[in-house]
């Protein structure tokens, strides 16, 4: 008499020459472990990832390794068995899991609480149900750096409308970013040392990867408003040049008073190759050490962004002593 065996959703039919007889797959099936699921609920910083996703994944082999033990030693024991060789241990694995995965965390950021004594009981499906397995988190905004925001939907502040008004918030996106090798530098090349009160003098200002042919009125609302875009693949923008006298050369200065000079320079020129513009300086008026700066901007004024993090922007000063 020839048998054979055929699988079909979740029962065992036994086809034989004379009849068939099925069998309930629920009456012979073998125990499995049920866990609650493992979430992280919180922004992981990046220094804690990889062992986060360690912890994750011992979580996930504990459950097949009990599953396998209860399959293994089907029909040992006494009533308690699995309660007291598998699911016990099983519970303070996960427990140590969990607790690790909060330790972790709080490495770098506040320690959360991710309910470890819940998570930690797992109970048994009866009928062999697949069991709840854990998952790596998916990646958080910023990279799982713990970032305060990437917008303003979150801001208490008003929009900010393109004037120069502070406390407000800004959500023009930054736009385009360049190459390296194609991000904008400038340099102060010629400047004097020193000069007399109101007498005009000169900056000799280069340029790099700098188109300088953007340039929004801030004083008409193009303040923040406008995205960086790229034109074959370097900046297109402006550059201003400032002079600040310096009350101390010991401290930071303060931001807020108007510089001594300030213009902005769009002349529909630069480029990949370095060129060099003259900024005629009328004279300061105010005796004592001035700050004199020149920085590229972006359409909107911007200091423009540069590929890596320890690239020196576009921007440069120097001390003019005026007498």
């Amino acid at each position: 008499m020839h048998r054979k065996l055929v699988i079909t959703v979740g029962l065992a039919v036994t086809m034989a020459g004379a009849g068939i007889g099925i069998a309930s797959a629920a009456q012979a099936a073998v125990p499995t472990v049920n866990c609650p699921q493992v979430y992280i609920t919180v922004n992981v910083p990046a220094q804690a990832q990889a062992e986060v996703d360690n912890n994750l994944r011992q979580i996930d082999q504990q459950i097949n390794e009990a599953n396998n033990r209860i399959a293994a030693t089907q029909g040992q024991g006494g009533a308690n068995f699995i309660q007291n060789a598998i699911l016990g241990p099983l519970k303070d694995k996960r427990f140590a899991a969990i607790s690790r995965i909060e330790t972790a965390i709080s490495r770098n950021a506040a320690r959360p609480n991710l309910n470890a004594e819940r998570l930690a009981t797992c109970t048994l499906n009866q009928n062999g149900a697949a069991p709840v397995v854990s998952t790596p988190p998916a990646a958080q905004p910023g990279n799982n750096l713990g970032i305060l925001t990437d917008s303003c939907d979150t801001s208490r502040l008003e929009p900010h409308d393109g004037f120069q008004k502070g406390n407000r918030c800004v959500s023009t996106e930054f736009g385009e970013v360049g190459n390296a090798a194609n991000n904008p530098t400038l340099l102060i090349t010629n400047a004097p040392r020193q000069v007399n009160r109101n007498q005009p003098f000169t900056l000799q200002v280069s340029t790099r990867n700098l188109i300088r042919d953007r340039f929004l009125a801030a004083g008409q609302g193009g303040y923040y408003v406008e995205s960086s875009v790229l034109q074959g693949g370097l900046v297109r923008g402006h550059f201003h040049t400032a002079c600040r006298i310096l009350d101390s050369q010991q401290q930071a200065p303060a931001p807020d008073p108007v510089p001594g000079f300030f213009v902005a320079t769009e002349d529909s020129r630069g480029g990949a190759t370095p060129d060099t513009i003259a900024i005629q300086i009328p004279g300061l008026a105010q005796p004592g050490t001035f700050q004199c700066s020149a920085w590229a901007g972006d359409g909107s004024h911007r200091i423009p962004m540069m590929e890596r993090a320890n690239q020196t922007p576009a921007l440069d000063s120097v001390r003019v002593q005026v007498r």
